[in-house]
């Protein structure tokens, strides 16, 4: 079974605390109605700090889009290279023993792909296959991890390196101020992940089964506005009860495995907000502590869209909390509304 390994991480030296954020706000929204319930529902989310890509004060600023996807180009060509080696280190392979990259970002925008430049910089082999994915926003992360998954699967020793990489502080609107806008710059954060799925061999999580699955009717609720200021995030306030009808997907994805989605040993969830995670607990019925992890990951990092799994997953490895034989889900979400999921065994 194709094995997903220790991921890497890379999170940027600027730090903005809740404080920070909401002194912030009081003083650019101060006009704004509905200043107070956008306060509030900041600090609902948890997320105590976040990292930025650049220091506030050049967040705070309108240069539009080029200058900020040139932002996004050199910085992501400046860091991601040592993630990937990390990444690389923690599976045990080589840059030739890569058969593919899966690069995942919804935060910016880069013609040829960023897979381009790492297999001309980094070493890896001009057959490389490319697999760029560039609009499943949160959901990124679980589609990775299932398309390398699939990979495998059809090129039976074949090797995947996966990167995420999301600045999504660059999508700060200063001038966006309806509420899903004033949410979304107290709750996304910054990172690039990277991590190796290999066909066999070493340590980590086995994958077993993936699905899709997108909930009819719902494409308008999370999307972008692109206009020449960037990206302007669009949330709707439906978005929060999607869980809901995603619970019973997940229970029957695991229960056409033989497996009981109440009774797993580990999920590996995306955390877009302490809502989603609520909720599923309470509707696959799954006591609050086996989302540790994912809570974790939210209150130090924020909403860092497709890398969120990831790291959740590394952090799992940090305190070897996967043991052989245990069972667990992946589950990503976003726009669409989509979920991404895999059933996945300790080794």
């Amino acid at each position: 079974m194709p094995t997903l390994h220790k991921p890497a991480i890379f999170l940027p030296d600027n730090i903005i605390t809740l404080e920070e954020t909401l002194d912030f706000a009081k003083k650019e929204f101060k006009n704004n109605p509905i200043l107070e319930k956008a306060l509030k529902l900041i600090t609902n989310t948890g997320v105590k700090k976040r990292h930025l890509i650049q220091p506030i004060e050049l967040s705070l600023q309108h240069p539009g889009f080029g200058y900020r996807n040139s932002v996004f180009e050199l910085e992501s060509k400046k860091h991601v290279p040592s993630v990937v080696i990390e990444a690389l280190e923690n599976a045990h392979v080589k840059n030739s023993d890569i058969s593919a990259i899966i690069y995942v970002s919804c935060s910016g925008f880069m013609m040829p792909s960023l897979t381009a430049w790492l297999i001309n910089k980094m070493g890896f082999n001009n057959n490389t296959v490319q697999i760029p994915i560039a609009q499943l926003g949160c959901a990124a992360g679980g589609a990775a991890i299932n398309r390398a998954h699939d990979f495998i699967l059809a090129h039976p020793g074949a090797n995947v390196l996966i990167v995420s990489c999301e600045f999504c502080s660059l999508s700060y609107q200063p001038t966006d101020n309806d509420i899903g806008s004033l949410l979304s710059d107290g709750l996304f954060g910054d990172a690039i992940t990277a991590a190796v799925v290999t066909s066999e061999g070493g340590s980590g999580i086995d994958l077993q089964k993936n699905s899709s699955y997108l909930i009819p009717d719902t494409d308008e609720w999370i999307r972008y506005d692109v206009k020449d200021t960037g990206f302007h995030f669009r949330l709707d306030k439906r978005v929060p009860g999607t869980m809901e009808p995603l619970a019973p997907v997940m229970r029957e994805l695991t229960k056409g495995h033989g497996w009981d989605i109440e009774e797993l040993d580990y999920y590996i969830i995306h955390a877009g907000g302490p809502r989603i995670l609520d909720d599923l607990c309470k509707y696959l019925r799954v006591k609050p502590e086996k989302f540790d992890f994912s809570r974790d990951t939210l209150v130090n990092c924020g909403n860092i869209a497709s890398s969120v799994v990831f790291e959740a997953y590394r952090r799992m490895c940090e305190e070897n909390y996967i043991t052989h034989g245990d069972k667990g889900i992946i589950a990503g979400f976003g726009p669409g509304i989509t979920a991404e999921m895999n059933l996945s065994l300790g080794k």
